[in-house]
């Protein structure tokens, strides 16, 4: 019989790419990994992994091996929430991934909400981009995620995966109070054609959709100053550096000297879902989580 921790740490070398990443992320010690796949190797007779440079790949055999043992995993977890499901019973382990600005908002007060009524239920989270968090959450990495996706900048989900929409936000243009378009209500991106702004790093979907704002425009963005954090993007302007296009959910208070103003044309607005395997759809924990995390994601606040 397959050794099923093993083959999921094989899996998890497969993801990661070496024996250390791979320890890391199921948590435990690169010896243990290295353990298991070499007790996995001995069962079946084969070679499952081989050297490459400083990492490793999978042989014939362990990418046959993973790719046909990711459907007897999938079925065990599916059996596993039906038997949960039976029991009534809220409990056991969840991993959640989410990315940064739903942390505060949504994530922290659902987690507080859904331990204090299940304590024998427990959660980890792990931040991480949209693209990231459903490659997470589809290959069992993780077992819910948050994501967002801005206007048509695409995030597609496998067909495995279950989307459930939690809300709609906006984002609205940052500017220093001194700036002279501070005073308007409204600002469009050929309002902004001059403006130094303030951004996430290329490759980040808020960096994409303040491109494709620009669309029809003739320009791009001009921007002076990368930052991951909204946080650092509100600081950045209130020094006077620069605007920024700061979404509404997970926005600390505006420091003094900076407003707010609405963008149109068009409205920056993002969808927040949260994404599950469809063999977990029975598992009363996912349930219960994904029900503090609707009840949580209220609508964004009016436009400044």
């Amino acid at each position: 019989m397959i050794d099923l921790d093993a083959l999921v740490s094989l899996r998890a070398v497969d993801d990661h790419g070496t024996v250390g990443a791979a320890a890391d992320a199921l948590g435990f010690t690169p010896s243990a990994v290295s353990q298991q796949v070499k007790r996995l190797e001995r069962q079946l007779g084969l070679a499952l992994l081989e050297r490459v440079g400083r990492g490793v790949i999978l042989t014939g055999a362990g990418r046959q091996l993973v790719d046909d043992g990711a459907a007897v995993l999938a079925e065990l977890e599916r059996i596993e929430a039906g038997l949960h499901r039976a029991a009534s019973s809220v409990s056991g382990h969840l991993r959640l991934s989410a990315f940064s600005t739903s942390v505060r908002d949504v994530v922290a007060p659902a987690l507080g909400r859904l331990t204090a009524r299940h304590p024998d239920l427990s959660v980890t989270l792990h931040e991480g981009e949209p693209w990231d968090v459903v490659d997470l959450v589809a290959d069992g990495r993780q077992d819910l995620g948050l994501v967002h996706s801005w206007g048509d900048v695409p995030l597609p989900v496998p067909d495995h995966v279950v989307s459930t929409h939690l809300t709609r936000d906006v984002a609205d243009v940052v500017l220093p109070a001194s700036h002279p378009l501070a005073g308007r209500r409204r600002l469009s991106p050929h309002d902004l054609l001059d403006a130094a702004w303030i951004a996430t790093p290329e490759g980040t979907i808020c960096r994409q959709w303040l491109t494709r704002m620009y669309l029809g425009t003739g320009r791009l963005p001009h921007v002076a100053h990368v930052s991951m954090e909204f946080d650092s993007h509100l600081a950045l302007v209130r020094a006077g550096l620069g605007i920024a296009l700061v979404p509404r959910l997970g926005r600390a208070e505006l420091p003094a000297g900076v407003v707010a103003v609405a963008a149109i044309d068009p409205v920056p607005t993002r969808e927040v879902v949260a994404l599950h395997r469809r063999t977990m759809s029975d598992s009363p924990a996912v349930r219960a989580l994904l029900a503090e995390l609707r009840a949580t994601a209220e609508p964004p606040p009016a436009a400044p």
